[in-house]
């Protein structure tokens, strides 16, 4: 319920607060006084896009508030806590919409949000109708839509039966996407399967293994240089451990040297002990080029010229650097992509199969979207003869009351909402020709078969089916109808109120008119007032309500006889049974 709307810098309007009553809200004023501006205000709240021409003239930014109470609505709070925004103990929230030249900002319970973050906010609480509603009531899908939200709130099976027909509307399109891509890319993948299998031979028939490309190289490079090899750690081991007592040039090998080193130190160190380290040292010198030089022997007498092995490994070699040469790839490279390689074949070649279990499903689905659509017509005519008769019941009480709505199915081609196109008619009086909603409806007509419409929706979404769906498709909260009555009046006025007012004792209903008749039966009167350049809106009861519905009468608010009538008018509203209290 939207519970106030504080405007700054709107248009017209520098300042003004409209409160709301939980029930029935009126909003007034002459032609020209701004309540035009009191809806795009309600628009921006509503998320609608912006427009740095609506700011007044001279300011830099113009602001809407609203608050709501939101106390008794599961979907709006989580979706206010899930944006982090604030909710009083009471269960009310502001949410906030701002306007500058360069940009907009929305704020919901305090944070900032989105602007779509506000039109799914307002989107489970508010529903505003005017007179483009009444236009997009002259085209088949907007009286198909009217008619499932009927159905939809009058019973629950409806709303099963037509998310069931969309699921599977839904699921048969994903399904007929997926058969069209893998059908033209069957070509290509049947190339590239070919392409894989081909090359996968290739490495079937080398079978390379991790890391073997290396120590080929390694081996192959020892085997043709092993003579030099030979030579080089033979010299080495030579002076450090050869078994001769002196090198060429004279001196002892390395070994020697350093235990001869060892035992002089020991023996200086008999003297200072401070040498004993040193001592330590050289004997760890003497561990190392022994150890050393083991390994230096054991080498020497592994090593030896084998052609034959070479050959082998220079071969292997051959055959591992062909293949990657073919393959554009190391051998390591090969190695990993093969494992890759095997599972993507995999899938390539059960193409066929998934094609025909696609084909099998889709089949099937066809059968299911056959009896699910078979279903909702069913659904959709006992919702159309149910409709039918209360519009026309309501549009009895509207000064129609000859008037008959008729709702007439025609088969049609299977589609996102089913079989059926719908249509309204109307048969303006006894024995006339019925004739399509869209042609034979004037102006005024319309009007009234609109809001007739709108009371039978309003009705069915009180039903107490409604209070079974899910919270997704709960009741509005709001109504909030634009001249709506536009082309109305007389006693079919006064039954616009009073059906007005029935409908308000249900939900909050918030009206923007021009008919004293409809004014007179609101719980809360507003009037826009213009003085000078400025529009401002404020609360009328007792006489200034008066005063106001004579205004609408007489296009004056001094004449007595308008004071008389307007008083008349208030009073016949209340025996009609209008809660207002003013």
């Amino acid at each position: 319920m939207l519970i106030d709307l504080q405007i700054e810098d709107l248009g017209v309007i520098k300042q003004t607060q409209l409160p709301f009553s939980p029930n029935f809200t009126v909003l007034t004023g002459e032609t020209g006084a701004g309540k035009t501006m009191v809806l795009n205000a309600l628009g921006l709240l509503m998320g609608a896009k912006t427009d740095p021409k609506l700011i007044r003239a001279g300011a830099s930014q113009l602001a809407i508030e609203g608050s709501w109470d939101i106390s008794d609505w599961p979907l709006p709070q989580e979706l206010v806590r899930g944006v982090g925004g604030e909710i009083a103990d009471d269960g009310t929230v502001i949410s906030t919409r701002l306007v500058t030249a360069g940009r907009s900002k929305a704020y919901l319970g305090g944070r900032a949000v989105p602007q779509g973050t506000l039109s799914e906010f307002t989107a489970s609480l508010v529903t505003v109708h005017g007179q483009s509603d009444q236009q997009r009531l002259r085209t088949p899908s907007r009286q198909r839509a009217a008619l499932d939200a009927y159905g939809m709130g009058t019973n629950y099976q409806f709303s099963t039966i037509a998310q069931n027909y969309q699921n599977l509307w839904d699921r048969r399109a994903q399904l007929g996407n997926l058969l069209q891509q893998l059908t033209q890319a069957a070509t290509e993948r049947a190339r590239e399967a070919e392409l894989i299998s081909l090359s996968l031979a290739e490495v079937d028939k080398v079978t390379p293994l991790p890391g073997e490309h290396d120590e080929l190289t390694a081996t192959a490079n020892r085997l043709a240089n092993s003579e030099e090899l030979r030579a080089g750690v033979a010299r080495a081991y030579d002076i450090l451990a050869g078994e001769r007592d002196e090198t060429p040039s004279g001196l002892a090998n390395v070994a020697v040297l350093i235990d001869g080193a060892r035992r002089d130190l020991q023996g200086a160190a008999g003297v200072d002990a401070a040498l004993v380290p040193l001592v330590e040292r050289a004997a760890e010198a003497g561990y190392l080029i022994s150890d050393l030089a083991s390994e230096l022997a054991a080498y020497l007498d592994a090593i030896d010229a084998d052609p034959a092995l070479l050959e082998q490994t220079q071969q292997r070699l051959g055959e591992l650097n062909g293949l990657a040469r073919r393959l554009r790839m190391s051998t390591d490279e090969i190695v990993a992509w093969a494992g890759t390689a095997a599972l993507r074949l995999a899938e390539l070649e059960n193409d066929s199969e998934t094609i025909s279990e696609i084909q099998a499903e889709l089949a099937t689905n066809a059968i299911e979207i056959e009896r699910a659509a078979t279903e909702l017509t069913a659904a959709r005519t006992k919702a159309a003869s149910s409709l039918a008769t209360g519009v026309t019941k309501e549009l009895t009480g509207l000064g129609m009351k000859e008037a008959k709505l008729q709702i007439t199915l025609n088969g049609s081609e299977l589609g996102p909402s089913g079989a059926d196109q719908v249509e309204f008619w109307l048969v303006p009086h006894l024995n006339a020709t019925p004739s399509p909603l869209a042609k034979g409806a004037s102006g005024g007509e319309l009007s009234r078969i609109m809001l007739a419409l709108e009371l039978s929706l309003a009705a069915a979404s009180q039903h107490p089916a409604a209070s079974q769906k899910h919270e997704s498709n709960q009741p509005l909260y709001t109504f909030v109808f634009d001249e709506i009555d536009a082309g109305v009046g007389g006693k079919a006025a006064l039954e616009v109120g009073t059906r007005l007012a029935r409908l308000a004792q249900q939900t909050q209903v918030i009206v923007v008119t021009h008919l004293p008749q409809v004014a007179a039966f609101a719980d809360q009167h507003l009037v826009v007032h213009k003085d000078g350049g400025e529009t401002s809106v404020s609360v009328v009861v007792g006489e200034q309500r008066v005063a106001e519905i004579a205004r609408m009468l007489a296009g004056t608010d001094t004449s007595e006889t308008a004071l008389r009538h307007a008083r008349e008018l208030l009073d016949s509203s209340k025996s009609a049974g209008s809660p207002h209290t003013n």
